[in-house]
């Protein structure tokens, strides 16, 4: 998980159980990953559910990753595409704070989870924001500032094959949650695009459906059975012949439950009408919408459906 805004002055170090490298923010009381697994968590929730063996070679596989923070997700993505006859990639990162990045460089344990030229790519990122492999026709630029501001300077006509949104959670960075921002970022993707988190809130997935993107919910990994999802996945299925399938390598149908779940006021949207208003703006305009809204209270479907 990651934030909108962090500040190198409270960011404490932390190892994860599969022993990657992250960091905890302490002014907002909330880590970049979960305790599970920093590695762990790039691979299982963004690059296995991109199923990258469907770009295929010669191609260009376009990517935004939202939130850039240590950088594991544009890496992990690296990484796990072929050294040869895979696509070229061509990759943009918008992240608010330095920080992270350089933080995550300067540990060891980190830069020995990637091959060199992963290493490369961030190392320039860090340092002039950009970085080209002409060998594999590979590019990583890097937007830094607010997000929402950000978007508007990606290149013009740009349409996505994957977003990865990785932002710090709603109820601390609605910023980059809100219904306005969720279009904003649906309308990059390409028929057949992916946006890909680790969120499963029910006011983020009525906005993606808004959007007009099709939800499907990540599966949770060995280990978290206690857990009915660890995010969610979103289709473009515009100008598409198909519906999009039903299941995939890490992810599912939407269920009974979860499809409840939207429907309770926990599915009322973060709004941010502006683009620019601050959190607590955000988060109080929800608030009061919650208090007007008939919708069926979220207390009531934990309790029907025993979700603590």
């Amino acid at each position: 998980m990651r934030d909108c805004v962090a500040d190198s002055s409270v960011l404490s170090t932390r190892f994860t159980a599969d022993g990657s490298f992250s960091l905890h923010s302490d002014r907002f009381a909330e880590g970049f990953h979960s305790s599970g697994g920093a590695l762990q968590e790039a691979n299982s929730k963004f690059v296995l559910p991109a199923q990258l063996d469907r770009f295929p070679s010669g191609g260009c596989l376009r990517v935004l990753d939202v939130c850039f923070g240590l950088g594991y997700n544009t890496a992990a993505l690296m990484a796990a595409l072929p050294n040869a006859g895979g696509p070229s990639l061509e990759c943009w990162g918008l992240e608010l704070d330095r920080s992270p990045l350089r933080l995550a460089l300067a540990e060891p344990r980190f830069i020995d989870l990637w091959p060199k030229h992963v290493v490369a790519a961030l190392g320039a990122v860090a340092t002039d924001g950009y970085w080209q492999d002409s060998l594999r026709q590979h590019s990583v630029q890097m937007l830094w500032g607010d997000a929402r501001q950000q978007l508007q300077n990606l290149p013009k006509e740009l349409q996505l094959d994957l977003i990865l949104l990785d932002a710090f959670s709603p109820g601390k960075c609605p910023q980059l949650w809100s219904e306005e921002f969720l279009q904003s970022l649906a309308s990059l993707l390409a028929p057949g695009g992916r946006l890909l988190t680790y969120c499963r809130a029910a006011a983020v997935r009525n906005s993606l459906r808004h959007a007009g993107l099709e939800l499907r919910s990540l599966l949770p990994k060995a280990g978290e059975k206690s857990e009915w999802s660890s995010g969610t996945l979103a289709l473009c299925s515009k100008d598409r012949d198909q519906t999009p399938p039903e299941t995939g390598p890490g992810w599912c149908g939407l269920s009974v439950m979860e499809e409840e779940h939207l429907q309770t006021r926990a599915g009322v949207p973060y709004r941010d009408p502006s683009g620019t208003d601050l959190a607590a703006s955000i988060l109080k305009r929800r608030q009061q919408e919650q208090a007007l809204t008939e919708r069926p209270s979220t207390s009531a479907w934990q309790r029907k459906w025993k979700v603590h």
